[in-house]
């Protein structure tokens, strides 16, 4: 497997997150699991291609809802 294609699956708890990193790693890129919390320059160090953020059983809308570094949003 190619590790220049690397996508960062962040796991906010989903019970899907294993299924979505193995349907990665199923077209020949690879997945990184990591956890909802790490820091941006953690992940930006992997130099992914992508993110992909994999819910969880919190809404969104609800007070104090996990959310991730907000500096994922500007790393292009």
């Amino acid at each position: 497997m190619d590790h220049t294609d690397r996508i960062v699956v962040l796991d906010f708890g989903s019970q899907y997150t294993q299924l979505i990193a193995r349907r990665i790693r199923e077209t020949g890129v690879f997945a990184e699991i990591m956890p909802f919390w790490s820091r941006a320059s953690e992940i930006a160090e992997r130099r992914p291609k992508g993110i992909v953020l994999s819910g969880g059983p919190e809404s969104v809308y609800k007070r104090g809802a996990p959310m991730p570094d907000r500096a994922i949003f500007k790393m292009g």
